[in-house]
């Protein structure tokens, strides 16, 4: 038996499925907070973005025609809220990527931390400036990255989804990633060996000792050694080391069921009961 399509599972949902909506909110979560985490780069943030997104795709639902794929339509309501979102702090701070690489440097330890090399904090500082790095983009451009390199979408659905043609996101597409390959290939370690840069070089050794206090982590999601990373970069032809960068930087889930939450409160609204704040 053919398994339904989310397009079928939103058309059940319509009519009035609480399982389908369910299933339809939870196809959509992981890829929205991507999204979201990606453009916003701070968690709380992005989960915050997420929720309202889902809200809004739940809410006009009844709008969605069919003419597109389901997920399209909805990365089309999470681009329009991103956009009008204020920006971050990392974003205003951003001056570019030539900014970036001098706070990078300017904060490198002398030493590496050692045994940390295997760390959850290692991890932190990868996945972390990976998304800091997207904040050098404009918003734009950023999209354009985002789509069509981490999430692969076709250029088509993807000029859909920003609502611009084909050529202009094929333009904006390959100026984002002639800037990210520049910047990786003069300071990021994960692809040069010249690079000064060093995912571990960024963890102080009083950091791993427990001498300093350290911040609660808001990336990493497990550990993966520098090398191990740098490995799988090198893999990879020149062209792809960028978007290998992001796969090896993976962030960790969300810390709220999207789905249940919102489906809480749906629940509540039913019954009579004002959602709970």
């Amino acid at each position: 038996m053919t398994p339904p399509t989310l397009e079928d599972v939103a058309r059940q949902a319509l009519e009035g499925d609480r399982d389908a909506l369910d299933s339809l909110v939870r196809a959509l979560q992981g890829d929205l907070y991507g999204l979201s985490l990606r453009m916003l780069w701070k968690r709380e943030d992005a989960e915050d973005a997420t929720q309202e997104i889902l809200v809004r795709i739940v809410t006009r639902l009844s709008q969605f025609n069919f003419e597109s794929r389901v997920k399209t339509w909805a990365y089309r309501i999470a681009v329009n809220y991103i956009l009008d979102a204020k920006k971050s702090a990392v974003e205003r701070l951003h001056g570019g990527f030539e900014r970036f690489a001098e706070n990078l440097e300017g904060s490198l330890q002398l030493s590496s931390a050692g045994d940390a090399e295997r760390s959850l904090l290692i991890d932190e500082v990868k996945v972390g400036c990976s998304l800091a790095m997207l904040q050098c983009l404009d918003r734009s451009h950023r999209l354009a990255y985002v789509l069509g390199d981490i999430m692969e979408l076709s250029g088509p659905e993807a000029a859909e989804v920003l609502e611009i043609n084909p050529a202009l996101f094929r333009k904006r597409l390959q100026l984002a990633r002639e800037q990210v390959r520049a910047f990786l290939r003069a300071h990021c370690g994960l692809v040069s060996d010249t690079a000064p840069c060093q995912c571990n070089r960024h963890v102080p050794a009083t950091a791993v000792s427990g001498a300093t206090d350290v911040q609660p982590l808001q990336f990493a999601r497990r550990s993966t050694s520098f090398e191990e990373a740098r490995a799988l970069v090198r893999q990879v032809d020149e062209a792809r080391q960028a978007l290998e960068v992001h796969r090896t930087s993976q962030p960790r889930e969300p810390s709220v069921d999207f789905a249940q939450q919102l489906l809480t409160v749906i629940d509540r609204s039913a019954a009579g009961n004002p959602p709970r704040s």
